[in-house]
């Protein structure tokens, strides 16, 4: 069974790195709903990440 409490803290607005992958960039939160995650990335464009897999990095602005 899914575990649907998880929630992550992130909140859109915020900029922030993937740990795994700094070819990427820098990216901005879009949405943060449960564990689905959307950053915008510099190089990469627009991401789907599960935020129970990928912890990403906050960028302080």
């Amino acid at each position: 069974m899914p575990d649907d409490t998880f929630r992550s803290f992130l909140e859109p607005g915020q900029w922030v790195r993937h740990p795994d992958l700094p070819e990427w960039g820098i990216g901005q939160v879009q949405s943060a709903v449960a564990h689905r995650v959307t950053v915008n990335f510099e190089h990469m464009g627009k991401v789907a990440l599960d935020a129970r897999i990928v912890t990403l990095t906050v960028v302080s602005g």
